[in-house]
């Protein structure tokens, strides 16, 4: 309902609008302005899903920092026509995304705001919007020399210590483990349990790529995610992932589950695998290689082993007969030997033992002269003995004679060897007297 517009004293003939009947003229001045619709460029922040209906606010900041905003409606049937577009190009829409879109513009009486009712999209906009983000940070990347930088690591032949980030509900880490869990190889997986999409997913990537990186018990980090919309894999886009990837100490293998474009992720990693299986798959055949490798290392040990036992029993068969045929002879030459000595020592035994028998015969010749020898020698012992006797101390001591000794053993022979007080021991024929010198009188 319009209300005439009142002529009021001092207002200068300028019309006064009440608030609903200036809504419908600013609506039908922006019908009549943008009667086609329009085209607005930005970022999506705070979408906000209510049943079928999306809403959200369309951002740009300008180069001096001031932002401009416009709020957005997308109705749900909009959505739904566009809903197929969308997946044909693999946009998701969310917080981040920089979008072209289409729409009405349409003044809210009830908020007393301005918006846009949202019915088309730009898709080539924001995927060429992604990719020139992309080139950027390869660029950057490129130029700091850091996008060959975890490729230039070495991949332990035999990877069996993987560190996982991805999600732990994901059907990713299922497939992952799966596989690995088939191969039946004695894998060990430590995983870090992220969000792989979404505000938080890059500082929860990148932080878990960081710690992993830094264990010395691990071989290899493995990044997984089971696809998802070209915006949700632009997750993977970001610097901060790329850094954490090319600083990381160990090897990163990604496998992200793209099935045409590679991330920055990709192109920063050690390899890039398609999908989470085919990574945990890769791991495997390289495990098995380096098995299989062994294995025919060993047998190659073992057939050259087997060939120098049997030169070595060769060798040792040939010293073994030549040594028995030296030996054989050695033996022969000895007893040839042997014989011809015992020959000589029984022609030499022959001589010595006549030679003996005539020694012998001298010896008894002489033994019978001995008696005459012996009465002699008799004699003159006893009369040695009957000096001896006559000169034995205790003989003479029988006659009267003693022997004094001072206190320290030795003969007093001089009255000059003791002093008054001094111990003497005087040995007789039939025992010994200790006394002490009262008196010494020269």
């Amino acid at each position: 309902m319009t209300q005439t517009a009142l002529d009021l004293e001092g207002d200068g003939g300028v019309t006064t609008f009440s608030v609903a009947e200036l809504a419908d003229a600013i609506n039908g001045t922006l019908r009549r302005r943008f009667d086609d619709g329009i085209w607005v460029r930005g970022e999506i922040q705070g979408w906000n899903e209510r049943g079928p209906h999306a809403y959200f606010r369309l951002v740009e900041v300008g180069d001096d920092g001031a932002k401009a905003v416009l709020n957005v409606q997308f109705f749900a049937n909009h959505r739904n026509r566009l809903r197929s577009m969308l997946l044909q190009h693999q946009l998701h829409l969310a917080d981040g995304l920089k979008v072209r879109i289409f729409g009405q513009l349409d003044f809210f009486a009830p908020s007393g705001q301005l918006g846009l009712k949202m019915s088309g999209i730009d898709a080539r906009f924001t995927l060429g919007e992604l990719a020139l983000e992309r080139d950027e940070v390869v660029r950057r990347l490129t130029v700091a020399g850091l996008l060959q930088r975890n490729r230039e690591l070495p991949l332990s032949p035999a990877p069996l210590r993987v560190g996982v980030v991805t999600s732990r509900d994901s059907a990713a880490w299922a497939d992952f483990q799966h596989e690995i869990e088939r191969s039946g190889l004695a894998f060990r997986l430590r995983l870090i349990d992220v969000r792989v999409q979404g505000d938080t997913a890059v500082a929860e990537v990148s932080a878990a790529i960081r710690t992993l990186g830094r264990h010395d018990d691990l071989d290899v980090v493995v990044v997984v995610r089971g696809g998802g919309s070209r915006t949700e894999l632009a997750t993977f886009d970001h610097e901060t992932i790329a850094l954490a990837i090319a600083h990381s100490r160990l090897p990163v293998l990604t496998g992200l589950g793209h099935e045409i474009d590679r991330s920055v992720a990709d192109e920063a990693a050690h390899l890039s695998l398609k999908t989470p299986t085919a990574c945990a798959a890769a791991l495997v055949e390289r495990v098995t290689a380096f098995r299989h490798l062994t294995e025919a290392a060993w047998s190659s040990i073992e057939h050259v082993a087997e060939r120098a036992l049997t030169a070595a029993r060769s060798e040792v068969a040939e010293l073994t007969a030549a040594i028995h045929h030296r030996v054989v002879a050695a033996v022969d030459r000895s007893e040839d030997r042997i014989v011809q000595r015992s020959q000589r020592v029984s022609l030499g035994a022959a001589r010595v033992v006549d030679r003996a028998d005539m020694r012998l015969r001298q010896a008894v010749a002489a033994v019978g002269r001995v008696p005459q020898q012996l009465t002699t020698g008799d004699r003159h012992l006893d009369t040695l003995t009957e000096r001896l006797r006559l000169l034995d101390p205790s003989t003479t001591m029988a006659r009267g004679w003693s022997i004094t000794r001072s206190n320290d053993g030795r003969i007093v022979r001089d009255i000059t060897q003791i002093a008054v007080g001094d111990q003497l021991f005087t040995t007789l024929a039939n025992g010994t007297a200790r006394s002490r010198v009262e008196e010494v009188t020269p």
